[in-house]
């Protein structure tokens, strides 16, 4: 049976292209489904990627209770003070403990691709403690800003997003004026933002405390410790997360959004795609009429015909999946774009396709492919050969 199905399988390959058309509707099909269905999930993985290497694990983010994001949090400089104090946070090299106070501020930029509207970045005031615990954040032009005078360095991502922040430039923001004098990388959603010194972002914004504190964790169980003290004290009314952990958390609402949408749009395409592979393989069933009952005539048996058919299915599935992750991987990997973040504000990202993503591409065009070519292939392999001679 096997050399049976191999030797009606290699004349059913060699006969593609002179079926070429039929053919081609498959393999297109595929290629769309699978293009769109990794562009979907790549934008999702780029996303996630970004935010899950902002976070580290041996530092902590805390916010006050009951927030879940830096923009909804907001406590007391005494607060700070106070967190900065307690026990499982290490010190630095200067022997005071190794915590930073962060502000969140709202800032404006005009789009590069759309100067009509402006969208929401990221102010960030810090503390120079803030650089320490984010060693992955390097200057790449210009010089950092001065403490005490409003000087602002911009993430690579916002210049790659939005105009108007270029070194040298300046940045009105609600009222005030603010000089560009640096940029930075990160490799992650922090290049989406623009930093200050903190002292300077509250008093030209009338904040009078922070929106987290982050704190390297003394030891293993330096969480464990921070989060009792946190608890024990009254006046504290603090969550204590680590960082990656907060950050991974951001993306959770994304992805299962992305997710939906991908399958939505995967089966809607998908069905289209096995109705092409009906009925171009019926065509093809069809077409090759008079030779597949000859060869049963011959002594071949039906499971050598279905063999064959469903070979060439999953053969044009396949190449429509190839041809699908191809042009998902030219047109949109490490694509750069911005989304709205929990923070509502704009994270610079890139597209990420995988090889993962385009594995599981690959599966979804094999499916549609079987069953695409199943009713064909049992089609040909029941038709009576008497039928099928007089139809041809």
């Amino acid at each position: 049976m096997l050399r049976q199905a191999f030797a009606i399988t290699g004349l059913s390959v060699r006969s593609i292209p002179e079926r070429w058309a039929p053919s081609l509707v498959i393999v297109i099909g595929l290629a769309g489904v699978v293009a769109v269905f990794t562009a979907l999930l790549a934008m999702a993985a780029g996303f996630e990627s970004t935010l899950r290497a902002t976070g580290r694990h041996d530092v902590a983010i805390i916010l006050r209770g009951g927030s879940d994001a830096e923009l909804n949090s907001a406590f007391d400089r005494d607060s700070t003070d106070l967190i900065k104090q307690e026990p499982g946070i290490r010190p630095g090299a200067d022997g005071k403990p190794l915590a930073a106070a962060e502000l969140m501020v709202i800032a404006e930029l005009v789009r590069r691709d759309d100067v009509k509207s402006g969208a929401n970045v990221t102010l960030r005031g810090v503390e120079p403690a803030a650089f320490i615990l984010r060693p992955q954040l390097k200057i790449i032009a210009g010089r950092n800003f001065t403490p005490g005078l409003r000087e602002i360095i911009v993430g690579r991502g916002v210049l790659l997003q939005f105009q108007g922040a270029n070194i040298g430039q300046i940045v009105r923001m609600r009222g005030s004026e603010w000089t560009v004098v640096g940029e930075f990388a990160s490799g992650d959603s922090h290049e989406s933002e623009m930093w200050t010194d903190i002292n300077v972002a509250r008093s030209t914004f009338g904040r009078l405390g922070a929106s987290s504190v982050l704190a390297a964790l003394d030891g293993a169980d330096g969480l464990e410790r921070l989060k009792a003290a946190v608890a024990a004290e009254p006046r504290l009314s603090l969550d204590v997360l680590r960082e990656d952990d907060y950050f991974s958390a951001q993306t959770r609402q994304f992805r299962a959004t992305i997710g939906v949408l991908a399958g939505v749009v995967t089966v809607i395409m998908g069905l289209g795609a096995v109705f092409a592979a009906l009925n171009s393989m019926y065509a093809a069933v069809a077409s090759r009429g008079k030779e597949i009952a000859t060869l049963r005539a011959l002594g071949f048996g039906g499971f050598a015909v279905v063999v064959s058919v469903m070979i060439e299915a999953l053969l044009l599935a396949l190449a429509g999946a190839l041809l699908g992750a191809l042009i998902a991987y030219l047109l949109f990997n490490n694509l750069s774009v911005s989304t709205l973040g929990q923070s509502f504000t704009q994270v610079v990202f890139s597209f990420k396709v995988t090889p993962e993503l385009v594995t599981r591409g690959l599966v979804i065009a094999l499916l549609i492919g079987m069953l695409g070519g199943f009713l064909p292939a049992l089609r040909g392999a029941r038709l009576p050969v008497t039928t099928s001679l007089r139809e041809s």
